[in-house]
């Protein structure tokens, strides 16, 4: 493929894709959030089910079909460099540092819960609760805390600042985002300085 036809999709595309993911799984966290509630061991038993799901999510569905749901909806397509679609190597390596991170945030987490009884677990509010299992996770936890929020700041810095619009996962696995059709290519303004 040229790739002089490539249009990269900049940040308000890409935000938009992440926001209709959220949409897309809101029964799922809606779910979650619920029985996390009702049930203290909830994380730990839908701890392998989650790594899974996001697997299945964001590996899978972007080899198979070029994006997750939100990107598809918005008319962008993950891609390799010279534009031809991905493969499982570069869809993993594009979520293999969200799937550490996240990883090790819920293992933090359900170390916090195997510290608690159901009767605490339950006699607590959700901000208590939530307050409560921070102050039970391993001393690991803030520093996880500090480089998963340097890593999402890095991703937004590194995206608004190179041509191809890539994110530092894009770096990491080799890939771009690209508009998929013409038919959702953003308008091109003419330069009035050739205008009749």
């Amino acid at each position: 493929m040229n790739t002089d036809t490539l249009r990269y999709a900049g940040f308000g595309p890409r935000l938009a894709s992440i926001l209709l993911d959220m949409v897309v799984m809101m029964p799922l966290m809606v779910l979650s959030f619920w029985a996390s509630a009702q049930f203290r061991l909830f994380e730990a038993y839908y701890f392998l089910p989650g790594i899974l799901f996001g697997l299945f999510y964001s590996v899978y569905l972007v080899q198979r079909f070029g994006g997750t749901p939100g990107k598809l909806m918005v008319g962008i397509r993950i891609r390799k460099l010279d534009g031809t679609p991905v493969g499982y190597r570069e869809a993993f390596l594009r979520y293999l540092p969200d799937f550490i991170l996240g990883t090790l945030m819920s293992v933090a987490f359900i170390m916090a819960i195997f510290h608690m009884t159901d009767t605490e677990y339950h006699s607590l509010t959700l901000l208590e609760r939530t307050k409560r299992m921070v102050e039970l996770t391993p001393s690991w936890h803030k520093p996880l805390q500090w480089i998963q929020t340097a890593w999402t700041w890095g991703e937004l810095i590194v995206l608004l600042t190179n041509r191809k619009r890539r994110a530092l996962h894009d770096f990491i696995a080799g890939t771009v985002v690209v508009y998929a059709s013409p038919k959702a290519l953003p308008p091109v303004i003419a330069d009035p300085a050739v205008l009749p």
